[in-house]
């Protein structure tokens, strides 16, 4: 099975939270009718692919995220699928290496964990465009993380979004649906 045909089994089988993801599903399976081009980072009308993943800690207590440094924002590490990637899901995890150095994950949930769609502003490099994000869940089998060279920082927060200062309503969302599983 190629990537493409990966993600389409992995929207089919997964279960929204509500009536705005099932919407982000459906605008991301028409994405899929451009082929590979859905992957493309240059693919800016209306955007692209990304993967990305919330990292809980080994007793699922708390929630690794960066400081995203374009954005400014705290976030889940993630970022473009690249050609190499076989799978959504190995993006996935090479963006949490490449992020926070952290190499030794176990899927913490089959499947899809979420699924978002979120605007981009412009730069000098590229033109505003959407991320049309997949994500995953995955369990750290360590505390020990570094920031990458795209990473102002890097922090473990607790599951019950007190520390979300910075952050934005998708990540909000995900730390109730990662409270909820315990």
């Amino acid at each position: 099975m190629n990537r493409l045909e990966d993600l389409r089994q992995l929207l089919d089988t997964h279960r929204p939270s509500d009536a705005r993801e099932a919407g982000f599903i459906e605008r991301i399976r028409a994405l899929t009718l451009y082929g590979e081009a859905a992957f493309n980072r240059e693919n800016y009308a209306p955007g692209h692919i990304t993967a990305s993943a919330f990292v809980v800690s080994p007793d699922q207590s708390r929630v690794l995220l960066i400081l995203h440094g374009k954005l400014g924002l705290w976030l889940q590490p993630g970022g473009h699928v690249e050609p190499e990637d076989a799978s959504v899901l190995e993006a996935a995890r090479r963006e949490v290496l490449e992020e926070v150095g952290v190499s030794d994950l176990e899927v913490a949930s089959e499947g899809l964990f979420d699924v978002d769609i979120h605007a981009i502003p412009g730069s000098p490099k590229a033109p505003a465009h959407e991320h049309f994000d997949v994500r995953f869940l995955f369990r750290a089998r360590s505390l020990d993380v570094r920031a990458g060279d795209e990473v102002k920082a890097v922090r473990w927060v607790a599951d019950d979004a007190r520390e979300l200062a910075g952050s934005d309503e998708s990540v909000a969302r995900a730390l109730r649906r990662i409270r909820a599983r315990r």
